[in-house]
């Protein structure tokens, strides 16, 4: 725990450290006859690219373990059917209430000059032309990927609607099998998810060198006026997340689960500071599961089937910050993103979060994927890196709650009587 409670500080100091020297350094500073600009460029992209090699073992594998992990724990049913209404009502109001906040700020418009290299004018340009003048056939070309015809090679070159959709099908599929060898091979993927997360804890030990080259390279070539649209961009995804959270939800809590919010949060409040401050819904499952229970009043038949599994496909806050990020850099780069393309996003942000890892920075995955589906450029995030830990906390925070809300939902749609009552209420406090 000691070393989990240090690493934010080393990625803050990094970034502390990366805007004073970038913006004092500028982007003709030389070390020994080296352009530092190349330097931090090329090790930025290292650390981008290591991130990209984990997204198609890591999304795939988490979404097929995720999907039949409900046949292993109950079936697709009446229950499975709830669960998934909530969970998909609840991401997509998310989504749609930060698709409005970004919008309205437009935050990627306060960017004094879009991270891009003399080199790839050309290619931005075909990028603006692309999208802008022929988005309806864009559109049309990224929907045909959804269904590949070779599965193969849909991984090897990382057309990840193919693979989510693959990966959905075939999570589905396997949920509805129950011989042996389904079992082993539910158990393949369990243990590849369980991999790929200790990789990308592995190349979260450098996160806070990447993000020092990341951030030093967005300040040498712009200056401290970056900080402008990384603030307006930062106020723009914790209004999202604080008016889901605040409004959207409790709205939620109270007409259609006709409960309390405020003793909901009352409730959750020990999960919710764990979340905030580990910035890992994986590692607050336990005591998200225990306020859920507990202190809540769910049964356990619904909390041990719906949180477990919302803490792996249902991500609010995630998707949220997904297609804020996503619709950040395309107004950073210029990029007049249409509805048709805007409702792409926000497809995208949704059916990624699913593939989502409850660890820290986890999302950052998931908007490359985003990045790279509507063909901007992967360099993108270095735009607003400097604040993910942040923010991290923040939708960590948001996702636990939503996850909390959910299950609450569902087992009061199941008629259960003791979930937030004041006799729940204070059997917790006596417990405690």
């Amino acid at each position: 725990m000691k070393k989990k409670s240090k690493r934010p500080w080393g990625v803050f100091i990094a970034i502390f450290l990366a805007i004073l020297f970038g913006s004092w350094a500028g982007e003709d500073a030389h070390v020994f006859g080296i352009r530092l600009f190349s330097v931090f460029d090329v090790l930025g992209t290292m650390f981008l690219n290591a991130l990209t090699l984990v997204v198609v073992p890591l999304v795939s594998a988490s979404i097929i373990s995720g999907i039949s992990r409900i046949g292993k724990e109950g079936g697709i049913g009446r229950l499975g059917g709830k669960m998934f209404l909530f969970y998909i009502g609840t991401s997509l109001m998310a989504i749609l209430i930060g698709l409005f906040f970004v919008n309205l700020f437009d935050p990627g418009s306060h960017h004094a000059a879009p991270i891009i290299n003399q080199e790839d004018t050309a290619e931005l340009a075909q990028l603006k032309d692309q999208l802008v003048n022929h988005e309806g056939e864009a559109l049309v070309k990224v929907l045909m990927q959804i269904v590949p015809s070779n599965i193969f090679q849909a991984f090897s070159q990382g057309q990840m609607l193919g693979l989510i959709f693959f990966s959905l099908l075939f999570g589905f599929a396997l949920s509805k099998i129950e011989t042996h060898g389904a079992g082993a091979v539910k158990g393949f993927f369990e243990g590849l998810f369980q991999t790929m997360i200790q990789v990308t804890h592995l190349i979260m030990k450098v996160l806070p060198y990447g993000v020092f080259c990341l951030v030093a390279k967005v300040f040498m070539s712009s200056g401290i006026v970056s900080l402008e649209s990384v603030a307006v961009f930062s106020g723009t995804v914790l209004l999202g997340l604080a008016v889901f959270m605040f409004v959207g939800l409790p709205l939620l809590l109270k007409f259609i689960g006709r409960v309390s919010p405020v003793r909901h949060f009352k409730a959750m409040t020990p999960a919710l500071v764990t979340a905030f401050s580990t910035s890992s819904s994986s590692a607050t499952l336990p005591i998200t599961m225990d306020c859920v229970e507990k202190r809540a009043g769910v049964s356990n038949r619904i909390c041990s089937l719906v949180v477990p599994l919302g803490t792996s496909i249902n991500m609010s806050g995630s998707a949220l910050y997904e297609c804020v990020a996503a619709m950040f850099v395309a107004q950073a780069y210029g990029i007049d993103i249409s509805f048709a393309t805007q409702f792409l996003v926000v497809m995208l942000a949704l059916i990624t979060s699913i593939g989502v890892a409850g660890i820290p920075s986890a999302s950052l995955v998931a908007i490359l994927v985003i990045l790279r589906v509507i063909g901007l450029p992967p360099e993108g995030i270095g735009l607003f890196i400097a604040v993910d830990r942040l923010l991290d906390m923040c939708r960590t925070t948001v996702n636990v709650f939503s996850d909390s809300c959910c299950a609450v939902l569902v087992a009061k749609s199941e008629g259960e009587k003791n979930v937030l009552t004041e006799a729940t209420e204070a059997k917790a406090e006596m417990e405690e």
